[in-house]
C-alpha cells in the first residue's frame, strides 16, 4: 500500500475521496510509521516521510471510515532529558475521533522493561495489548438541531454519568442500559423533564483509561477522569460497541436531548492524562512527543511536574498542546452540538508558569473565540498546587463551582457556629466572589453534593466514610462529615432520626432551589440514592454507584417535594435574577430590593451578623425590583417572599416584618410540613410564625 505526501491540516484521520489523509504532531520525533490493522489484528506499517512545521503527514488511497489504525514514533529514549520514543510501542492518535477499546494490561504497555526503572528500555511490541483508533465518517443527519443557549439565570443543571444514570433504569432496554442511546431514551428523558432539568452536566466522555492498578484488583476507572482521547467519545459507553458507530450514538444522544429543552454539558479533564508519572504506560502523548505535551521539572525532566494529584500535568504552555485542546473543545460544540464545559481543576491550566495566572494563553484563547466564548464554561476552580484554590478568581465569561457555596450550607444546617454574613453572601449570589470583576449571580454553579463525596442521602447518615470496597485500606476520600448522623451511623428505624433526615434533605434541596445563581444537583439526590457511605466512589461501576430506580417508588414523596421546588423557581423570577442586589439595609419607608430581619422581625444590625452562635436569620425578596426586563423589554415583576431559616436545635418563634414589606403573608413552603397547600395559611405583619428545628418557611405575600 503506498503514501502520498497528503496535508497537514486537519490533524488526525480525515476520509477524502478515494483515501484517507493522517497527520500526527511530533516535534522532538525522528520518525513516524502509521499502523494499520484489519479485522483479526494484522498490522501493516506504512512511513510517513512528509513531515513540515512539526506535522507527520501522508494520503493513503483505499482506506475509508472502519479503518483500525495507530502510529509508532522513531527517536532518543532519553528520560532525564524529558525524551521517552519508542517504536515498539503502539500510540494513540491524539486527534482521534473514534478509539475502539480498553487497555488489556501488561508488561509491554510500558516503555521500560518489565522489573526495571523507567530508564531502561523495552523492546516488547504492544500492539496486541493496545485499543485502535477508527477512521470515521462524520455524516450525520442532525435534522436542523441548533444550540439552544438558554440563559444561564435559567438554568438547572443535573450532575449525571452515562452509566451510572440508565444501568438500572427499569423502562430502557437492556441492550442499551448503561449507555448514550440508554440516555437518549424517552424513559431517561421523561425523568429530566419532570424535575425541571434544563442541562445535564455529563461525567467524562472522552475515551479514558482503566488504570492497571485498580484493574488488577477487580475494580474499574468508574469516574473517568483519565482522559487519553479528547476527541472521542468513550466506546464503552455505546451500545453499538465500536468500529466509529459511538459517534454516531452520541450525536443521536445530542440531538434527542435538545429535542426535549435540555442542554449537554461534558467534564472535560485538560489538565492531566490517563499515562501517569514517571513510572506509567506508554499510550499516546509520551511517545508521540514527552516533552511537549507534558510539564516536566525544570531541572529534573525525567519526572512530571505534577499539580494534578494524578502524576503528571497536561502542558498547555506548548502551543501545540494548546491547539490541542482548543480544537478538542471546538470539535465537541461545532460537530458533536454539545453545549458547554465543565473543566476538572481547572485552576492547572491557568499555570503558566508556576502560579496559577488568570490571564494565561487558555484563557485568553477562549475568551476570543467566536465559537468558545459563547458557550457554557464552568470551572472547577482548584487544583492540588501550591495556591491552587481559586473560587472567585476566574475571568468573567466563566461560572465556577462555588466550593464556598457548598461549604457554608453544610455548616449553617449542621449548626455549626458560623458567621450568618457568609451564609447571606452564598444564598445571594455571593457577590463578594464575582460582582467586582463584572461578573453576574450566575457565575456561582451553586451546589451541596457532586460526583465527589457522599449523596445528599448520605450526607446526613454518616459521620464517617465508609470506602472499603474501594481496597485503599480508608486512606482515600475526605473525612470531615463532622455531626450527621445523630447518634445512629447509617439506615435507621428510629422515627425521630429518620424525620429529621429527611428534612434535611428537603433543607439543602430547597436552599439550594431558592438560592441565587445556578443550581446544580447530583442525579439521583431527588430520590435518595445512596453509596452506603462511600464518599469517593471513583472505583465503583457496580450497584454501589449506579442509580436504584426502585427508589423512585420509595421515596416518591422527596421526589415530589423535588418537583415542586423546581416548578416553584420556574414560575418565580425572583429566585433567579440576572443582576445582583443594590442593598441589604432597611430604613425608614424606602423600597429596597432585598432585605434582612432577625426573629423578632427587626433589621439586622452589624452586631447580629457576627454572630457566630446565631442560626435563625430571614430572608425579604421584593418582586416589584427585580432589575430584569423581558424579551421585548418589558420590566419583570414578580411576587414579594420572606425566607425564614432556623438552623438551631429548637423551635423559634419569628415575627413578620410590619411596614411597607407587606400586610398579609402566605405559606407557600414549608421543610417541616412538605405535603401542605401552598396558601394554606395566611399570617398578617406583625403576626408571628412558629418554626421548627431546623426548618426552612416561604411565605408569599398576598396583600
Amino acid at each position: 500500500m503506498e503514501v502520498w505526501p497528503g496535508d497537514t491540516y486537519p490533524l488526525g484521520a480525515t476520509p477524502k475521496e478515494g483515501g484517507t489523509n493522517f497527520a500526527v504532531f511530533s516535534e522532538h520525533g525522528e520518525g513516524v510509521e502509521l499502523c494499520l490493522f484489519d479485522a483479526d489484528g494484522n498490522e501493516q506499517r506504512l512511513p510517513l516521510e512528509e513531515a513540515r512545521a512539526f506535522v507527520w503527514h501522508g494520503f493513503v488511497p483505499g482506506v475509508g471510515p472502519g479503518q483500525r489504525y495507530g502510529f509508532r514514533v522513531r527517536g532518543s529514549y532519553v528520560p532525564d532529558e524529558g525524551l521517552r520514543f519508542n517504536p515498539n510501542k503502539l500510540l494513540l492518535d491524539p486527534y482521534a475521533k473514534a478509539i475502539e477499546g480498553d487497555v488489556s494490561w501488561g508488561p509491554d504497555a510500558y516503555g521500560y522493561k518489565a522489573g526495571g526503572d523507567d530508564l531502561t528500555f523495552s523492546d516488547a511490541d504492544d500492539a496486541a495489548l493496545m485499543p485502535k483508533c477508527v477512521v470515521v465518517d462524520e455524516g450525520f443527519d442532525w435534522d436542523g438541531d441548533a444550540p439552544l443557549r438558554i440563559p444561564w439565570h435559567e438554568t438547572v443543571i443535573y450532575e449525571t454519568h452515562v452509566k451510572g444514570f440508565t444501568q438500572l433504569h427499569p423502562g430502557i432496554p437492556q441492550e442499551e442500559r448503561g449507555t448514550y442511546a440508554g440516555l437518549a431514551h424517552p424513559a431517561a428523558i421523561e425523568h429530566l423533564q419532570l424535575l425541571g432539568i434544563t442541562a445535564v452536566e455529563l461525567m467524562p466522555v472522552h475515551h479514558f483509561v482503566h488504570p492497571q492498578h485498580l484493574v488488577d484488583n477487580g475494580l474499574r476507572n468508574y469516574w473517568g477522569y483519565d482522559s487519553i482521547g479528547y476527541l472521542a467519545p468513550y466506546s464503552g459507553y455505546s451500545a453499538v460497541g465500536g468500529g466509529g458507530g459511538q459517534v454516531a450514538e452520541f450525536k443521536n444522544m445530542v440531538k434527542a436531548l435538545h429535542s426535549a429543552g435540555i442542554e449537554v454539558i461534558l467534564d472535560v479533564v485538560y489538565n492531566h492524562t490517563g499515562e501517569g508519572n514517571h513510572l506509567g504506560p506508554t499510550l499516546s502523548f509520551r511517545g508521540l512527543d514527552n516533552s511537549a505535551y507534558y510539564r516536566l521539572v525544570d531541572d529534573d525532566q525525567r519526572f512530571y511536574f505534577d499539580v494534578t494529584g494524578t502524576g503528571n500535568s497536561f502542558n498547555p504552555r506548548n502551543p501545540q498542546a494548546l491547539k490541542l485542546i482548543m480544537d478538542s473543545l471546538r470539535y465537541w460544540v461545532t460537530e458533536m452540538h454539545v453545549d458547554g464545559f465543565r473543566f476538572d481543576l481547572a485552576a492547572a491550566l491557568a499555570r503558566q508558569f508556576h502560579e496559577v495566572d488568570r490571564l494565561s494563553a487558555f484563557f485568553d484563547i477562549i475568551h476570543q473565540d467566536p465559537v468558545l466564548s459563547r458557550t457554557k464554561l464552568i470551572a472547577e476552580p482548584w487544583d492540588v498546587g501550591e495556591g491552587g484554590y481559586q473560587v472567585g478568581n476566574f475571568p468573567p465569561l466563566w461560572s465556577e463551582w462555588n466550593g464556598k457555596y457548598r461549604d457554608t450550607m453544610r455548616d449553617f444546617w449542621r449548626g455549626e457556629d458560623h458567621s450568618l454574613a457568609d451564609f447571606a453572601f452564598r444564598l445571594t449570589g455571593s457577590s463578594d466572589l464575582y460582582q467586582e470583576d463584572g461578573r453576574r449571580p450566575f457565575a456561582s454553579i451553586n451546589f451541596v453534593t457532586a460526583h465527589d463525596g457522599f449523596t445528599l442521602n448520605d450526607l446526613v447518615s454518616y459521620n464517617d466514610k465508609h470506602n472499603e470496597a474501594n481496597g485503599e485500606g480508608g486512606a482515600d476520600g475526605d473525612n470531615n462529615n463532622r455531626s450527621w448522623n445523630h447518634g445512629v451511623e447509617g439506615p435507621t428505624d428510629d422515627p425521630s432520626v429518620h424525620g429529621l433526615r429527611e428534612r434535611q434533605k428537603r433543607n439543602f434541596l430547597a436552599t439550594l432551589a431558592l438560592s441565587q445563581g445556578v443550581p446544580m444537583f447530583l442525579g439521583g439526590d431527588e430520590m435518595g440514592r445512596t453509596q452506603h457511605g462511600n464518599n469517593n466512589a471513583y472505583c465503583q461501576d457496580n450497584e454501589i454507584s449506579w442509580l436504584d430506580w426502585s427508589l423512585r417508588d420509595e421515596n416518591l414523596a422527596l421526589l415530589g417535594w423535588t418537583r415542586r421546588l423546581m416548578d416553584f423557581r420556574a414560575r418565580h423570577p425572583a429566585f433567579r435574577r440576572r443582576n445582583w442586589f443594590q442593598g441589604r439595609a432597611i430604613y425608614g419607608d424606602e423600597i429596597t430590593d432585598v432585605g434582612w430581619f432577625d426573629p423578632a422581625g427587626e433589621p439586622m444590625t452589624a452586631e447580629q451578623w457576627n454572630e457566630g452562635f446565631a442560626k435563625s436569620v430571614a430572608l425579604y425578596l421584593n418582586g416589584d425590583e427585580l432589575g430584569m426586563r423581558g424579551p421585548q423589554g418589558q420590566q419583570v415583576t414578580d411576587d414579594s417572599f420572606l425566607l425564614l431559616f432556623n438552623a438551631s436545635e429548637v423551635s423559634i418563634p419569628f415575627t413578620v416584618p410590619t411596614g411597607h414589606f407587606g400586610n398579609e403573608w402566605a405559606s407557600a413552603l414549608d421543610t417541616n410540613d412538605p405535603s401542605h397547600e401552598e396558601g394554606s395559611v395566611v399570617t398578617k405583619a406583625g403576626g408571628e410564625i412558629q418554626l421548627a428545628p431546623r426548618s426552612l418557611v416561604v411565605l408569599r405575600r398576598v396583600a
